[in-house]
């Protein structure tokens, strides 16, 4: 990062599985000029071959993540985390390292997100076949400030927030 470059940011949009997270980071993405980089947790997890959910292995995924997305953003990216990350611990490990930081809470109610599972998420975690399912075998933890909160991964005004902050004390694309 130039000397007159400024910092750039982590946005880590928080919320139950399935509430619109992935969406709405990649519709903020799609709005700021400049390149934005989306980390999401379940690609991720492939990349990364993590596929465990107990507790310790969430501790380290997330502090990886956390260091990972940090380490983005020192170099003057804006870094777009769209990952559960359940507990506050995680989130505020996050926001420690990064030199901006922006936490968005997709505020979807957990009736909404067992609707929507593609995944079968929610339907596996009822059946006791995903015991660490946040939101169901454990708990979530929201937010008590958020900087941003959102209804689900298509809220407009949310959107319009989250690119503000972004963009804010950055330089025009050039």
């Amino acid at each position: 990062m130039s000397a007159t470059a400024s910092p750039g940011i982590v946005v880590w949009f928080t919320g139950l599985p399935a509430s619109g997270k992935s969406t709405l980071a990649a519709r903020v993405r799609d709005r700021l000029p400049e390149r934005a980089i989306l980390l999401d947790s379940d690609e991720l997890r492939d990349a990364l071959a993590t596929q465990r959910y107990d507790a310790a292995d969430r501790d380290a995924f997330y502090a990886t993540v956390g260091k990972l997305a940090a380490l983005l953003a020192h170099q003057g990216h804006v870094v777009l985390v769209a990952a559960t990350a359940a507990r506050r611990a995680h989130r505020d490990a996050a926001r420690a390292l990064a030199p901006r930081f922006v936490e968005v809470h997709v505020a979807t109610p957990l009736a909404e997100c067992e609707a929507r599972d593609v995944k079968g998420l929610y339907a596996r975690a009822r059946r006791g076949d995903a015991p660490t399912l946040p939101g169901i075998g454990v708990a979530f933890e929201p937010p008590t400030h958020p900087d941003v909160t959102a209804r689900g991964g298509h809220d407009d005004a949310a959107v319009e927030q989250i690119v503000a902050a972004c963009r804010r004390d950055r330089h025009p694309a050039t």
